[in-house]
């Protein structure tokens, strides 16, 4: 009489396999995922700076200058953001504009004090836009620190 033993199951090393191999993928999918998000932010602040650019513009059609900001120093986006805000709002059809940027990329400081705060443009990543402009300078800058979120780096994003 012959018994047959038949062994089902998985052996360590081939758990391992399976366990390596879904690690690799999840890894591959996390990594897309970024990417895509990065992208989809890129894209938002093109699109952030083509109504910026716009408003611009009518500012400039309606004063027949742009709002000058000769200071280039990264430390006072906010106040330059502030700035670039305020002038833009000061105008009519700059402001039709301006009221198109994604409420999420506005950010607007409850202060305390009398004088109301002018709310400031921020990018995807958080960051508050800055601008310059000097006069004889073709077009104004506008300015993001991009997705690392520090100014002055290879990732910045400006709209030149």
């Amino acid at each position: 009489m012959k018994m047959y033993k038949y062994k089902y199951g998985l052996t360590l090393v081939e758990i391992l396999v399976v366990v390596a191999i879904i690690a690799i993928l999840a890894t591959m999918v996390i990594g897309i995922a970024a990417r895509i998000n990065d992208q989809s932010k890129e894209r938002g602040l093109e699109s952030t700076f083509t109504l910026l650019e716009s408003a611009l513009q009518e500012y400039r059609e309606d004063t027949d200058k742009f709002p000058v900001q000769l200071e280039k120093n990264f430390a006072n986006a906010l106040i330059h953001s502030e700035y670039l805000y305020g002038e833009l709002y000061s105008i009519p059809s700059s402001r039709k504009i301006l009221e198109k940027v994604s409420d999420s990329l506005i950010k607007h400081d409850v202060d305390t004090g009398t004088i109301p705060p002018v709310p400031e443009i921020y990018d995807p990543w958080g960051t508050p836009l800055d601008y310059r402009y000097v006069p004889g300078d073709n077009f104004p800058e506008l300015l993001s620190a991009g997705p690392d979120k520090i100014f002055g780096n290879a990732d910045d994003i400006n709209n030149k």
